[in-house]
């Protein structure tokens, strides 16, 4: 569904692919599997919302994959639409959800 046509559709599929509370099981999509389409959507997809929703299933790995902080640091600061830009701004580090988000020993180091 992430290649599907429909604008739409792909959104949805990212918004499946990173929120837990619409799973109906406790199980995380696996970031070799889903991220590097992740980083190719918010890249390359013509639909400003498909890419602001690849910003939350990106932001799932800003933590622990490089790629992914530099794949939001590039919205971040690159997005040719300001409602991307201020999403990917959250997730990207030092943003309110990359805090939020943050693993306890990397909160107490200030990272």
């Amino acid at each position: 569904m992430l290649a599907d046509v429909d604008p739409g559709v792909r959104t949805a599929a990212l918004h499946a692919l990173a929120c837990d509370r619409c799973k109906a099981s406790a199980c995380r999509p696996v970031a070799a599997e889903v991220l590097p389409d992740g980083l190719r959507l918010f890249r390359d997809d013509p639909d400003p919302h498909v890419r602001a929703m690849a910003c939350e299933l990106v932001g799932l790995w800003a933590h622990t994959h490089e790629e992914a902080r530099a794949g939001l640091v590039a919205a971040r600061d690159h997005d040719r639409a300001p409602s991307v830009r201020k999403k990917a701004g959250w997730y990207a580090p030092g943003g309110t959800t990359f805090r939020r988000t943050a693993p306890r020993d990397l909160a107490t180091r200030g990272r």
